[in-house]
């Protein structure tokens, strides 16, 4: 725990009152943007998407360029002295950039607008909170894009982006951030604000003689850029992930033009703060194709690298064969594996995806012909490949790419892909003898791992499979970090040729150099003499403290392994968590997480409550040994504020790479924090729900009267309940009965084919009822005996309130329940997506989850699974002259995303055109926005990405498969949405003609069954 102990030293020299006193003083001065000190807050932001963990003294979230530089400003001059700031901005750094024992300031939550866009001069101005994927959508109407394609682009912040110079896939041909920055707006060390753009050599003198900091930076630069050119030019690599950080060689560039900028980026924030940048813009390519080659192994794949970068392509990504031995056992390979080629006549151990865009067709044909060409010459080097232009297509394969890192979360059930040396880079020529090296070296340590990454240009991304809870594993940091820096050195390379250096700085000088480092050293000392920027990374300034060594620094595994048993089993996805931040999505239109895209608070998001949970686990495991835990109750309240606003939407459990399963452990924590204190009424209503609805279902108008007379007399106020819907439930129907479902599993297999089983739910079936009769109405009409099942009581209200025992009852009551109805041998068809689900999502700790095709099924697989045996005939109906659009149940729509491909199949069957509708979550989430502390929140999730597409619809064409969504759409926008089942029914009512499949469709055998 040496890091741990040093940590503590250190973060001691950050006295809680002086930093308090900055504060203080800070918002006195008029700062407008958030401050936070809270323990929740820097648990959350001590993590980012390394291995290390360091707990910052607070928070600053800056609402513009003033709030930055009045912020540093008071920091430089303290009365106390200087107070550390580290820039943060999107947290995926992989080498602890942004992490600081001092105070983050973090752009991404209010700098984030997008300002001038010049389409004429391909030019725009962002702020340094903007998330890639959403300046590209910004551009994208007008025919343009930022290049580098970073694999988090979307949650990447442009101002990280040039914070570590980052680039991509693709960079071969477009580059890397720098190449991009016509202009910064920065903030330097004692708050003077400065635009650095480039300049005539004569220009920057001149400023160079002014006598303030922006004239000591610039003859600084100045100075250093002339006086070590040979030195600069020997020391240099000549590949394309050359030397980023404090770029010498760009100072003064070919075109004798001085660029400040050039220092700047992929200066991590050591130099200066960056408030606004300018960006240089390309025309998007048109035209598109990409080209999967597969070889019987990973040597063999990285060997004709050479002879695929002849053709020229845009990119030419690889994996190893443990990546896509992994990806074998992913639910992507089902969809994915046809794309690729089918099955391999001989294992597949590595694959190239070589990408050609153009702004022709001419242009990308002309390179797949290229290509083609060098593959027929030589066709024993692979085993197949395949020309793929479809864009769905071509996404689907990149898909599997993106998914390479949290493939390698699974290559052991207690060790994880690690970064720390996972972005080497080293000439293309010389990548089949590094790997095998650098293979060498990994097996030397009895390491598992994986390889993939961007073969053109060299640069491979390697994570070891570590437990750094294991100080044997932890141990192993610095002995391969050692060997990867020399053996990139001696091929010509980077220890980190993509991820910025972060606290790998301390290899500056075996890089640069000796002399070279020292004037890195000395530039540091003319743009921050204070060392208040960012301290301890890449350089320092001379009497300051050396910088950081990777194994002086704390470990998150140190924390983690501190974390004892049943905590450690309670919160083990959230140990899981790699920091990858995929919850910290800009895009409205997806999913996760929805807290956090309605706060932009990452206290409120997966990562943000994995976090809270690892120190929650900590802390308690360490009250029960008897140890000092005065931080528990901090952080247990902050914790517990977290998971009240966390919608249990369950997208963090497909959506994340890892699958941290935030529900799962709210309803632990939840369990505990219960169990030594009085659960609030509403909290033992809600666990009770289902046995009210059931009652109110018996009763619908006392029911409703009731809750007219609560409301009237504002006990629904009282309980914090707003907007409750009414009971309505459906009409009675051919309930199913015991003797009728011993008569139904006596059927001949014919007619139990044409039998089906309803099984109803406890919202539909209590506030929707004509859902429930719509769907019996449809599959009459297609040819079904419908048997209603009354709907169990399946505790995911018991379950979201952290109720344990009570779930836990009644999710074996109706696991029974589902095994009673299908031992009959009749598909049992489930209304609601939620339910369908239910069994593989949150019964799977009492029961193993069905296997695919078995268990409940979703009305429209059903549908679809009838089709297509045949069993449904088409029918001619009467157009509705627009298309429907499906606007999906969130949880259903990243737990089965084939669903609305689904529907539109159904639909299609009958002529009807369907489309699905990306949006995120509606703001409902079963009772959430029901509850008053939450309305504000539900009302901007609706706002955020229904309202608006809802509003762009003609009137009855848009449906919603999940109760909540109608619910949501009734409440806040005075909409009636229909069921994708009421549809369909009412365009087979108006049917031209109906035809039943058989003669066994158009009889109705199997009513004896309802006896």
């Amino acid at each position: 725990m040496a890091g741990r102990e040093h940590e503590d030293a250190r973060q001691a020299s950050l006295a809680e009152a002086p930093v308090a006193a900055f504060l203080a003083t800070l918002a006195r001065a008029g700062f407008r943007g958030d401050i936070a000190a809270d323990a929740g807050t820097r648990t959350v932001f001590s993590t980012d998407n390394s291995i290390y963990q360091l707990r910052p003294a607070a928070v600053l979230f800056p609402r513009d360029a003033g709030d930055i530089a009045l912020a540093v400003r008071l920091a430089r001059h303290d009365p106390v002295g200087p107070i550390p700031l580290g820039p943060r901005g999107g947290g995926t750094g992989t080498n602890g950039q942004s992490l600081t024992r001092g105070v983050v300031l973090d752009t991404s939550r209010h700098m984030n607008g997008i300002g001038a866009l010049d389409d004429e001069g391909l030019r725009v101005m962002v702020q340094p909170g903007v998330v890639l994927n959403q300046l590209n959508a910004f551009l994208k109407p007008h025919g343009l894009f930022f290049p580098p394609m970073v694999s988090t682009a979307s949650r990447a912040t442009i101002g990280g982006m040039v914070g570590t110079d980052a680039s991509g896939k693709g960079s071969r041909r477009y580059g890397r951030t720098s190449d991009y920055i016509e202009a910064l707006d920065l903030v330097f060390s004692d708050g003077t604000s400065w635009t650095a753009r480039a300049m005539a050599l004569d220009e920057a003198e001149t400023i160079a003689r002014r006598d303030d900091i922006v004239g000591r930076v610039h003859r600084e630069a100045l100075r250093v850029a002339r006086e070590n050119a040979g030195e600069i030019d020997a020391v240099f690599p000549r590949m394309n992930r050359g030397l980023t950080g404090y770029n010498l060689k760009g100072v003064i560039g070919p075109d004798g033009l001085f660029r400040l900028s050039s220092l700047l980026a992929g200066s991590e924030g050591t130099l200066a703060v960056t408030t606004g940048i300018t960006l240089r813009l390309v025309r998007r390519p048109a035209f598109s194709a990409v080209v999967p080659v597969r070889y019987a192994s990973f040597p063999a794949a990285l060997a004709d690298v050479r002879r695929l970068i002849a053709a020229d392509p845009s990119a030419i990504e690889i994996l190893d064969d443990t990546i896509l031995g992994l990806a074998r056992q992913d639910p992507v390979w089902t969809a994915l594996e046809p794309v690729l080629g089918g099955p391999a006549p001989v294992p597949v151990g590595g694959l190239n995806v070589v990408e050609f865009v153009g702004d022709s067709a001419a242009e990308v044909e002309a390179g797949l012909a290229a290509l083609t060409g060098l593959l027929e010459a030589d066709t024993a080097a692979v085993i197949d490949w395949r020309v793929l232009r479809d864009p769905a297509t071509i996404a689907e394969v990149w898909s599997l790419r993106e998914k390479a890192v949290g493939l390698l979360g699974r290559l052991s059930p207690t060790k994880q892909g690690t970064p720390f040396v996972e972005d080497t880079a080293v000439p293309p020529e010389a990548l089949p003898a590094y790997v095998a090296d650098f293979r060498a070296l990994l097996d030397s340590h009895g390491v598992a791992y994986g390889m993939f990454g961007h073969a053109d240009v060299g640069c491979l991304h390697v994570r070891p499979a570590l437990d750094l809870r294991d100080p044997r594993d932890a141990a192993l940091i610095r002995p391969i970090s050692d060997g990867v820096a020399a053996l990139t050195r001696r091929y010509g390379g980077l220890i980190w040729g993509e991820h910025g250096r972060g606290f790998r700085g301390e290899f500056s000088p075996l890089f640069f150099g000796t002399a070279l480092y020292a004037e890195l050293c000395a530039l540091k000392g003319v743009f921050d003499p204070a060392n208040i920027l960012n301290p301890g990374k890449l350089a320092r300034p001379e009497g300051a403290p050396p910088v950081d060594r990777i194994d002086a620094v704390p470990l998150r595994g140190e924390s983690d392994g501190a974390i004892a048993a049943p905590f450690a089993g309670e919160v083990a996805k959230a140990v899981s968590c790699n920091g990858n931040s995929a919850c910290f999505n800009w895009d409205a239109a997806d999913p996760m997480c929805p807290s956090y895209k309605a706060s932009r608070d990452r206290t409120q998001s997966p990562k943000g409550r994995a976090a809270l949970l690892r120190e929650w686990g900590r802390l308690a495991s360490a009250q029960e040994k008897g140890s000092p835990a005065e931080g528990l109750p901090a952080i247990e309240h902050a914790l517990k504020a977290s998971l009240d606003t966390c919608l249990s939407c369950k997208a963090c459990t497909s959506q994340c790479p890892i699958k941290v399963d935030i529900p799962v452990m709210k309803a632990r924590f939840l369990a505990r924090y219960y169990a030594t204190r009085r659960r609030p009424l509403r909290e033992q209503i809600i666990a009770r729900a289902e046995s009210l609805f059931a009652a109110g279902r018996r009763l619908p108008r006392l029911a409703n009267l009731a809750c007219r007379l609560a409301s009237a007399f504002r006990l629904d106020r009282a309980l914090g309940l707003v907007d409750l819907p009414a009971f309505r439930p459906p009409q009675a129907g051919r309930r199913l009965t015991p003797a009728g479902l011993v008569r139904l599993g006596a059927l001949p297999e014919p007619l139990r084919q044409r039998a089906v089983i309803l099984l109803e739910d406890s919202f539909t079936s209590s506030f929707d009822g004509r859902v429930v009769e719509a769907a019996d109405r449809l599959l009459a009409s297609l040819g079904y005996e419908v048997h209603r099942a009354a709907p169990p009581a399946n505790g995911k209200a018991a379950h979201m309130v952290g109720d344990l025992p009570r779930f836990e009852a009644l999710a074996r009551a109706t696991l029974a329940e589902y095994r009673r109805l299908m031992a009959s041998g009749v598909a049992v068809v489930a209304i609601e997506p939620v339910v369908a689900l239910m069994p593989a999502q949150d019964y799977r700790e009492i029961a193993p989850p069905p296997a695919e095709g078995e268990g409940v099924m979703a009305l429209e697989a059903f549908l679809l699974r009838e089709i297509e045996a045949g069993r449904i005939a088409p029918a001619a109906v009467a157009a509705a002259g627009q298309a429907f659009a499906l606007f999906s149940h969130c949880t259903e729509r990243t737990a089965v995303p084939r669903s609305p491909g689904q529907w539109r199949a159904v639909f299609a069957h009958f002529g009807l055109p369907l489309e699905g509708v990306a949006t995120g979550c509606c703001g409902m989430a079963g009772l959430f926005g029901h509850q008053r502390e939450h309305l504000e929140m539900s009302r901007r999730l609706f706002d955020m990405s229904w309202a608006g597409q809802l509003a762009s619809l003609a009137p009855g064409t848009a449906l919603a498969t999940g109760f909540s969504c109608r619910c949501q759409a009734g409440r806040l926008a005075g909409l009636e949405l229909r069921h994708p089942a009421q549809a369909l029914l009412a365009a087979l009512d108006s049917a031209i003609s109906i035809r039943p499949a058989s003669p066994a469709a158009a009889s109705s055998p199997a009513h004896a069954a309802h006896a």
